[in-house]
């Protein structure tokens, strides 16, 4: 497909209102009572707590008519949508998406079950998550890339929480005094290691060490906590919730690059790659794996504002954000370099459209500006790696140093995981080396400087987890894979990995 067909799929649609009632009357009642019900309990939950009664009674007024209205325009612009990319009648796309307010109703429990089950909007958090689901059950029913998605997801995950609860309970953390992020141990399990920097921030704000964590994640689980009642359980909706979007992504994405087994093969051995445990955890690789193939699915649309205000987010996650404005560059020149030379117009056009490119280092010096009024440092968050024994170096450098830890190494275990930094180092940069030239050069410079740069910080930790959202490498393993040679390789490379740092994360120990 080529860059104009997809900007046009991509490209929203104005709502209409005349086959209102093709569904019927019943489910133009359902969603009308959801938008009466989120109407009613918005003005419940922010006017009655003032106790102004004239307020009370206009708010109550504007919101109960408001509500039902918002809700019907959402359901007929979404059923629009959806009939579009699916190929069914408007008339049935109303009737199916009118299940999904439904949960909406259970709000109503408010007033009949006891305040422990009802504190805060665990409510609205579940009826809001019900609705979402429903939604890609009712897509994958109609849409095959939706549904092989959903498919992966649901099976690679089901999988790994599987793995990672039994062997919190059968084998137990390692020995030692660790943070319990919850009094559940079902729970606890996703809250290690890096996730507790996280949860920290959400609840008390930063501190110390903490500012080496980019602001974006955090504030997420903070909001989502606001309502689920535990920022760890709002983590986990996040960092699940991002994943299967950013599978979608992909997949959209590398169907229009190549074609669909490709895109097939790649979310699934991105799904199954050894550090995959990370993508259910309480980090920042689903939402940045999410952000940055979004990211270049606008770009190849040539949607560059979308594609900008993304790589904004982006840098608010990780630093490696900023590494997105390389292939916005690429791609706008490649689409306009030709329009630079013949003036007027179109000249102006191109350099319109080259203005998001800033955004992804507005993002980042957005949360430089706060660290300079916090800590009078705009780099603090690089300066603070010290902590961990980080700082700049020529890539090789990192590389010496973990053959230096082997050579005077006192443990097994440390051996082990410097081999494991250097192997999956060695994996990123050989798979970068052989398939080079079966991608566009925007995907390569990107994965070239994703790897270069934390080879830069004088370590390799953390590499094997790095390699994760490395999405490029992933395109190139896709199109290897045809072969089933290589196929069953990658899977019996993968597959026993992950299990075994599924089960080593569950219980404390050092993973990525």
């Amino acid at each position: 497909m080529s860059a104009t067909q997809l900007r046009e799929a991509t490209r929203p649609r104005s709502l209409r209102f005349d086959d209102l009632l093709a569904p019927g009357t019943g489910a133009l009642f359902a969603v009308a009572f959801a938008g009466f019900t989120l109407g009613f309990f918005a003005w419940y939950a922010a006017i009655v707590p003032r106790h102004r009664a004239a307020e009370s009674d206009l708010g109550l007024i504007a919101l109960a008519v408001l509500g039902p209205l918002a809700a019907t325009a959402a359901w007929i612009g979404y059923a629009r949508y959806f009939s579009r990319r699916t190929g069914i009648t408007q008339a049935r796309s109303l009737r199916y998406d009118a299940l999904t307010w439904l949960p909406f109703w259970i709000l109503w429990l408010t007033f009949l079950l006891p305040p422990q089950y009802t504190h805060g909007a665990r409510l609205l958090l579940i009826a809001a998550a019900s609705f979402c689901v429903l939604k890609a059950l009712i897509a994958a029913r109609f849409n095959q890339t939706v549904r092989e998605v959903l498919l992966d997801f649901l099976a690679t995950r089901a999988a790994i929480i599987v793995i990672a609860e039994l062997a919190a309970v059968i084998i137990g953390q390692r020995a030692g005094t660790h943070v319990q992020e919850s009094r559940t141990l079902l729970l606890a399990v996703w809250g290690r290691w890096d996730a507790v920097h996280y949860l920290d921030i959400a609840t008390h704000g930063y501190q110390g060490y903490d500012m080496a964590f980019f602001p974006l994640y955090p504030f997420l689980i903070r909001v989502v906590g606001s309502l689920a009642g535990s920022h760890l359980v709002a983590g986990l909706l996040i960092s699940n919730a991002a994943f299967f979007f950013a599978l979608l992504f992909l997949y959209k994405l590398l169907e229009h690059e190549f074609d669909r087994p490709v895109a097939r093969r790649a979310i699934f051995y991105v799904s199954v790659f050894p550090t995959a445990v990370f993508f259910s955890a309480v980090y920042t690789e689903s939402l940045f794996f999410m952000l940055t193939v979004a990211s270049f699915y606008y770009l190849r649309a040539h949607r560059w504002w979308l594609a900008g205000v993304i790589g904004f987010f982006a840098a608010l996650t990780r630093v490696e954000g900023i590494l997105l404005a390389i292939p916005f560059l690429i791609e706008w020149a490649s689409q306009y370099w030709p329009d630079l030379t013949r003036g007027g117009a179109q000249r102006l056009r191109a350099l319109f459209d080259l203005i998001p490119v800033t955004f992804a280092g507005l993002g980042l010096g957005v949360y430089m500006a706060y660290l300079w009024v916090l800590r009078a440092d705009p780099l603090y968050f690089s300066h603070v790696q010290t902590h961990w024994n980080r700082h700049f170096a020529m890539p090789w450098v990192s590389v010496w140093s973990a053959f230096h830890k082997i050579a005077i190494a006192t443990s097994s275990q440390t051996v082990a995981n410097q081999l494991l930094e250097i192997a999956f180092t060695a994996l990123m940069i050989g798979v970068l080396v052989a398939g080079w030239h079966s991608l566009r050069p925007s995907y390569i410079a990107y994965m070239a400087l994703s790897i270069l740069v934390p080879m830069c910080t004088s370590s390799l930790m953390s590499m094997p987890r790095f390699a994760l959202v490395l999405f490029p490498m992933f395109a190139i393993l896709a199109r290897w894979g045809e072969r089933p040679w290589v196929n069953n390789l990658i899977l019996a490379f993968s597959l026993p990995l992950l299990g075994l740092f599924t089960v080593l994360f569950a219980d404390w120990y050092w993973v990525a």
